[in-house]
């Protein structure tokens, strides 16, 4: 948590990290040095649980335009290899991965352009909030590339549903915040300048509860999403219950109730 980082700001709280995509003057668009550093900091999320909650937000005037297309072309000086392009495409691609695997909830608070990469970025969040600027799309389609990218096809018919995901990838239209809420695509609306206090109130609300069961309740959602029956979705959820009834914390959780007051959890 030291380290100085070029294209990020990061603010610990606590167990609350605010991760801050930093190149205003570009609107955070991913170019090879915050693509690096944000895999350096997702690796080090999955080691350090003292983390709990992450917010992902944008500095400036966007939350992430998408990839940096002017580095992108400035780097090509001729044509890039299959092998190649495939080992970058994935770097990428690996960064909704590993938000979707991190052990922490991810909350977007996506204001202005989330396009492209950036969409994919709040679309592997666990929860999304927007100011009423945002706009988001899958930019890809609109520059002669499949819509279908970085994850996007994978997360969006499982927010919104195949229908409403097919217009989205298939005309590459922008989302506007009214109708990003209307298709469940993020959980409210909120106005810019509030965005900031709703992502942090809805960590707080999410810090409130026990470490274990925020760390299992997310790993439960994000099998259960591709669970093949009930069954398999139930069994999981019954190793989880049993997991926590053997922690402190959940007798300081019933004690807390029981005693009308907030509990003090120790992850243990």
């Amino acid at each position: 948590m030291d380290a100085n980082y070029e294209t990020l700001d990061l603010r610990r709280d606590g167990g609350l990290l605010w991760l801050v995509l930093n190149r205003p003057h570009a609107l955070n668009a991913l170019n090879r040095t915050l693509i690096d550093e944000l895999h350096a900091v997702l690796n080090m999320l999955h080691d350090d649980q003292s983390i709990r909650v992450v917010i992902l937000r944008g500095a400036g005037r966007a939350f992430c335009a998408g990839l940096d297309l002017k580095e992108a072309n400035n780097a090509g000086t001729g044509k890039m290899s299959v092998a190649q392009g495939l080992r970058d495409q994935r770097r990428i691609a690996e960064l909704a991965i590993k938000i979707h695997r991190a052990p922490q909830p991810f909350v977007a608070a996506v204001h202005g352009a989330a396009s492209g990469g950036g969409f994919a970025l709040a679309l592997a969040s666990d929860i999304r909030i927007a100011g009423e600027s945002a706009r988001m799309n899958a930019a890809f389609i609109r520059i002669g590339l499949s819509a279908c990218d970085v994850g996007v096809s994978y997360f969006l018919p499982r927010i919104v549903g195949s229908s409403v995901a097919s217009e989205f990838l298939l005309t590459g239209d922008f989302i506007d915040a009214s109708r990003a809420v209307a298709t469940g695509l993020v959980s409210r609306v909120v106005p810019d300048a509030d965005l900031d206090r709703a992502a942090e109130a809805m960590a707080r609300n999410i810090l409130r509860n026990s470490p274990l069961g925020v760390r299992l309740t997310k790993e439960c959602l994000r099998y259960s999403v591709d669970a093949p029956t009930l069954e398999a979705a139930i069994a999981m959820e019954d190793r989880n219950q049993i997991l926590t009834t053997q922690t402190n914390d959940v007798h300081e959780g019933i004690a807390a109730f029981l005693e009308k007051r907030e509990p003090k959890y120790e992850d243990a």
